[in-house]
Order: C-alpha cells, then sequence, then structure tokens
C-alpha cells in the first residue's frame, strides 16, 4: 500500500466550497484507479489547516491515476475550483504505508 499526505490552507468558513471538491472528486473517480479510501480533516490546532490522506493499492496505481486521460477534463475544472477556494498550493507527502489495521 502506498499514501499520500497533502496539507492544504483554506479559510474554515469556505469548509462546504472544500467538501463539495472532494464530493466532485470522487465523482470522477475510475473503479480500476486502486485509490482505496480518501480521508479529509481539519487541524484542531489550526483551523486554517486541512490534511488530505489518500490511500492506494500501490504507488504505481496512483502514479497511473494521475495520468489517466478519463479524469484529465474534469479534473481541470476541480483545479480551478480548488484555486479559488485554496489559500495557495498543497504540500505533497508521499507515504509507504507501514501498518493498516
Amino acid at each position: 500500500m502506498w499514501a499520500q499526505v497533502q496539507r492544504v490552507s483554506t479559510d474554515p468558513e469556505r469548509e462546504a466550497e472544500v467538501l463539495e471538491i472532494f464530493e466532485q472528486l470522487r465523482a470522477i473517480e475510475q473503479e480500476d484507479s486502486g485509490l482505496l479510501q480518501t480521508l479529509v480533516m481539519r487541524s484542531q490546532k489550526d483551523p486554517t489547516e486541512v490534511f488530505v490522506v489518500v490511500v492506494f493499492e500501490s504507488e504505481e496505481k496512483a502514479r497511473a491515476r494521475e495520468e489517466d486521460p478519463r479524469r484529465q477534463e474534469p479534473l481541470q475544472r476541480i483545479r480551478a475550483a480548488m484555486g479559488d477556494v485554496l489559500n495557495g498550493p498543497p504540500d505533497f507527502f508521499d507515504c509507504d504505508v507501514l501498518v493498516n489495521s
């Protein structure tokens, strides 16, 4: 298993818009993408920070998903919406899953 953690900044009052973006991402997901789970979490310490954890069968599946032509057009629209809601680009952290319980 492989995971990616994303840290983004957004204003807390825009939470509904952030959640709508993740609903749009879920809607374009392909069954064979290898995506196993998505978690979207707001920091208790700093409510402007949102963390996203996506877990995949493998890094290879995740990278293939990034290039999947079926996702490209709708993903462009979703990214544009993200640019309006987020306070800057996300930080990405690639992770090997050591324990899954």
